[in-house]
């Protein structure tokens, strides 16, 4: 076999999928905190299984999570305004947390604090310290805490961590990565992602959460040191923007572009940057560069959890330079959310860990709070996690 057939042998499939778990003799009740829009993915996923029953959900806007749940066609389903009452009256299993950013910790915590594994959605949190208090949390009550990162789920994302591990690459040296929209603001049905009261951050947090953990978990995610932070809202801060809505502008309280230069362990560093908003298609590929190869990752238009196209590694064969193209992998069997909750109600059945583990994303949140805490100081910082 040539070294070229050798080296695409290595990475013509994904990594083998998990085993799947038993499924319960009686069914998993499910509550919801939360139904806004992402609650619409969860609940979704949660009806494909046999093995689930959606008991209750909760949402501060009174009729919200009626008219969530008769979408659905559920019937019997409680409903509340105050989770907490919910959590009380109902006899639940697990949680999803689909609340916006800055109600993320307080819900989440509060349900394993009352024996419910939890599903919460990206960000993790705003800050890294409610980051750090709602591990603390999930350590002294023994729950699973799982956050919503379907793009782990990609066989092609996965596949990025194949490729790195292999060594093919050699030592990673410097990634650049991003990603973004060229006009993404997400507001319309509401504006809860754009004010700081609610989201806490914009584009770093919303869609930089995701482009960050495809590097780190390739990585096995390595310890943060610095960060030297940018973030502005240009475009969201302007009322022309919004051909409909220009009162959206005073309402913008968040960033709609960061970049951000990423030192890490192990001599590797992160050239980063995400936009909801730009006057370009794309803010460029991701390439990871190693000493004995380099991987493009080609960019999407707007983050959907998978690679813009064929993957390409770069090497020295026989003293020549090629490259490998490596074919997109198709979804097998459950699609990315699908993946994601099944994962966390397996876990929640076997009481085996989280699938996306909090042990990484708080260094995820760690570097996104970095950004934005440098962007605000004008300054590298230090990246410092206290000890869980």
């Amino acid at each position: 076999m040539s070294n070229d057939a050798k080296i695409l042998d290595l990475f013509k499939d994904a990594p083998a999928e998990e085993p799947v778990a038993p499924r319960a003799e009686r069914k998993i009740r499910v509550g919801f905190i939360g139904t806004g829009g992402i609650a619409n993915s969860h609940i979704k996923a949660y009806l494909q299984f046999d093995d689930v029953e959606i008991v209750a959900g909760a949402d501060l806007v009174d009729g919200k999570a009626d008219a969530f749940f008769e979408k659905y066609e559920l019937e019997g389903v409680r409903t509340y305004t105050d989770y907490k009452q919910m959590i009380a009256e109902c006899e639940l299993d697990v949680v999803s947390v689909c609340t916006y950013n800055r109600q993320h910790a307080g819900p989440a915590m509060y349900a394993m604090q009352h024996g419910l594994d939890v599903l919460l959605e990206k960000p993790m949190t705003v800050t890294l310290d409610e980051a750090v208090e709602l591990c603390r949390v999930e350590k002294q009550t023994g729950r699973i805490l799982s956050i919503g990162f379907q793009p782990r789920f990609d066989p092609n994302m996965q596949m990025i961590g194949k490729i790195v591990r292999s060594g093919v690459l050699g030592k990673i040296y410097y990634i650049q990565t991003g990603g973004g929209r060229r006009h993404g603001i997400p507001v319309g049905r509401t504006d809860s992602f754009i004010k700081d009261d609610t989201a806490g951050v914009g584009a770093v947090g919303d869609i930089g959460c995701y482009s960050l953990d495809m590097i780190l978990n390739a990585l096995d995610y390595p310890r943060p040191l610095t960060v030297s932070g940018y973030t502005s809202a240009f475009f969201g801060q302007n009322p022309a923007y919004y051909s409909a809505h220009p009162e959206y502008a005073e309402r913008f309280g968040v960033d709609d572009f960061a970049a951000a230069f990423i030192r890490l362990e192990n001599d590797i560093v992160i050239d980063f940057r995400i936009s909801w908003a730009m006057h370009m298609d794309t803010a460029g590929d991701t390439i990871v560069l190693g000493t004995k190869g380099g991987l493009r990752i080609p960019s999407t238009e707007c983050w959907n959890g998978t690679v813009g196209g064929p993957m390409k590694i770069y090497t020295e064969s026989a003293g020549a330079q090629v490259e490998y193209e490596l074919p997109i992998l198709p979804l097998k069997g459950l699609g990315r959310v699908e993946s994601k909750v099944r994962s966390f109600l397996d876990a929640h059945l076997t009481r085996g860990k989280a699938p996306v583990p909090t042990s990484q994303i708080i260094i995820n949140q760690a570097i996104i709070s970095g950004i934005v805490e440098s962007a605000k100081q004008g300054r590298e910082i230090k990246i410092e996690i206290p000890e869980i």
